[in-house]
């Protein structure tokens, strides 16, 4: 067959219409999940360890499926605002969050038990809930709510204060500003006496800063990434004992996950299990490390003891314990059944 300039031409002009579809297959080969949380963005060894778990994760999952699925990690709530990313992976339009739970209990009224003082008392508690009834039925809500949990993560938590007084009982509470990162903290903290702020965990340095609250109350790791030791007089540790623990696990978006194949299915949920001892041993040199980090800048820190517990637990009960439970039958099963983990 005789090439002419006409064939020429003809197959050059035919190109730029064949690349997109080319190149449109070779993305297609590696499909990115979309991985958003509130914390600050690092690298997966340095920075928040909640980032590090989420780029790590990421990282052994396109490893694991020989990169037919990868992930990208977007921090500091940059693709999707803080509270609304659990109502996104409800409706497939995000792929998975590391949230804390207690954040979507205005949709889903039992989340509210993942930041309930007094409920958890260790960290060995708070994982034993994988295993127990009270693990079974949070997974079962949150499949019939559009969610999969892939990787628990409990942290405790202790608080921060303006002034040199330090949070030990309810009464160190009384008529100041406090901000207790969840609703069934708030209602514990009102009957303790507090007034009560509102604001999920990257507004904490600004309210601070400017007096909108008085004390803070979260865990140990956002303490840190958030660099309150800038502000605060008195930091009470969750090293020893806390009150209060936080369930913040990696959730995904049920939607997305039933459209996988199977293989990528078992992957996503045994890197998600292998990441809970990084968690755990994370969250626990936390515990210790943000007493270092404020005593460093001459903050005076102290650690609660189980009496002091005690009498926080004994506020809970008759607070928002005694509220949660009559919502509902099923958040006054997930309560009883939460008491039943040792």
């Amino acid at each position: 067959m005789k090439i002419t300039r006409r064939h020429i031409l003809a197959a050059t002009a035919a190109a730029p219409l064949a690349a997109p579809f080319i190149a449109g297959t070779a993305r297609a080969e590696t499909k990115k999940l979309k991985i958003s949380h509130q914390f600050p963005g690092g690298t997966a060894t340095t920075g928040d360890f909640r980032d590090q778990l989420c780029r790590r994760f990421a990282a052994e999952l396109e490893k694991r499926t020989k990169g037919a699925l990868g992930a990208e990690v977007y921090p500091n709530s940059s693709l999707v605002k803080t509270v609304a990313q659990y109502s996104a992976i409800r409706r497939g339009a995000l792929d998975m969050t590391l949230y804390p739970l207690n954040y979507a209990g205005g949709e889903v009224a039992e989340y509210n038990i993942g930041f309930m003082p007094g409920v958890v008392s260790s960290y060995e508690q708070g994982y034993n809930w994988k295993k127990a009834e009270i693990g079974k039925k949070l997974n079962a809500i949150m499949a019939e709510k559009g969610a999969v949990l892939v990787t628990w993560l409990w942290q405790a938590g202790g608080s921060a204060s303006r002034d040199a007084k330090p949070i030990l009982t309810p009464e160190d509470i009384k008529g100041k500003k406090v901000r207790g990162g969840s609703r069934e903290m708030d209602l514990m903290l009102k009957g303790a006496g507090a007034s009560v702020v509102s604001m999920p965990s990257n507004e904490l340095y600004a309210a601070m800063q400017t007096g909108t609250m008085d004390v803070c109350m979260t865990t140990s790791t956002s303490f840190i990434s958030f660099r309150l030791e800038e502000i605060a007089k008195s930091l009470v540790t969750a090293r020893k004992k806390s009150f209060f623990f936080v369930f913040e696990p990696l959730l995904m978006s049920k939607q997305v996950f039933d459209a996988l194949p199977k293989d990528q299915q078992t992957a996503i949920m045994d890197i998600g299990a292998e990441m809970e001892k990084f968690a755990l041993e994370k969250a626990k040199a936390d515990d210790d490390e943000v007493a270092k980090v404020y005593e460093k800048r001459g903050i005076k820190t102290y650690d609660i003891d189980q009496a002091e517990v005690e009498k926080w637990k004994a506020v809970a009960k008759d607070t928002c314990w005694k509220e949660y439970a009559a919502k509902s039958t099923s958040n006054a099963e997930l309560l009883k059944l939460s008491q039943q983990v040792s």
